[in-house]
């Protein structure tokens, strides 16, 4: 429910459904100078914040949910399924696609469903590609010994941002995170060893760039256990970046730094 009226003094509010009525409990810092159309009760102290009571009627209030289209509400009901996407943001969005041309409205539908038909994982870093190898592991002009094992494609392009690093990328695909149910399995962790086996005569270092968290922490320590026995250099970025934030939303100076005075996990372990 909306309420469009300002109220300056307003620092919180409550909302109480009845079955004839919904009562609002506000509570103001001080006692409006102005005449409230309504029943209210509050009770007054100096050094206490005042409580008032407003009982409106339903009919008063506008219901954000209720459209006049079934076809409109579905497509608001879709586009708030998107991250960080509310309702009165898909919304806008709904009728900003209404006032395209068709023809832009159809290509925008063929482009989303061609990106999820035809999108393929580079086969060696599981990247996204159009190609079975992606550009960055079919470049010659890449440091093949160097391998940074990221989370996703947000941090394949925010390390490439930087123009530091010039090696290869395992993308894991998401981090060991038990309250969410994701374990080693369910990661590309498996195909990085079988390519740290395939490739150990040529890799000299593993640059683990995961987020700080602690589930980013917690799979740098399996990935570092699983990778010791080949006697792989194993590193991992600096902390230039605070602990709990994500890689993608590190600045690009920061992140570059990161990348070129990177420490070995080992001992980070031992200490």
């Amino acid at each position: 429910m909306v309420y469009s009226g300002k109220l300056p003094f307003l620092i919180g509010a409550n909302i109480a459904k009845e079955k004839h009525e919904t009562t609002l409990l506000l509570k103001f810092t001080k006692l409006p100078e102005y005449g409230c159309n309504c029943n209210s009760s509050y009770r007054s102290a100096k050094s206490q914040p005042i409580y008032i009571t407003f009982a409106f009627e339903k009919k008063s209030f506008r219901i954000l949910e209720t459209f006049s289209s079934k076809l409109l509400q579905a497509a608001v009901e879709e586009f708030s399924r998107l991250p960080g996407i509310g309702k009165k943001t898909a919304l806008r969005l709904v009728l900003h696609l209404l006032k395209q041309e068709t023809e832009t409205v159809a290509r925008f539908s063929e482009t989303i469903e061609r990106l999820r038909r035809e999108v393929i994982y580079c086969k060696k870093c599981f990247n996204i590609s159009d190609n079975d190898l992606c550009e960055i592991c079919s470049s010659h002009r890449r440091d093949t010994s160097l391998i940074c094992v990221v989370e996703d494609l947000r941090d394949v392009i925010a390390i490439e941002n930087t123009g530091q690093y010039h090696g290869l990328y395992h993308v894991l695909g998401g981090i060991i995170s038990p309250i969410e149910g994701i374990g080693p399995s369910d990661l590309n962790i498996e195909a990085l060893i079988e390519r740290l086996t395939d490739e150990k005569e040529t890799i000299r270092e593993i640059i683990l760039a995961l987020s700080t968290t602690m589930e980013g922490d917690t799979t740098n320590f399996y990935l570092f256990r699983k990778i010791k026995p080949f006697e792989i250099k194993v590193s991992v970025i600096a902390r230039g970046i605070a602990i709990g934030n994500e890689i993608e939303y590190a600045d690009e100076v920061t992140l570059g730094r990161s990348i070129i005075n990177r420490t070995l996990y080992e001992n980070l372990v031992t200490k």
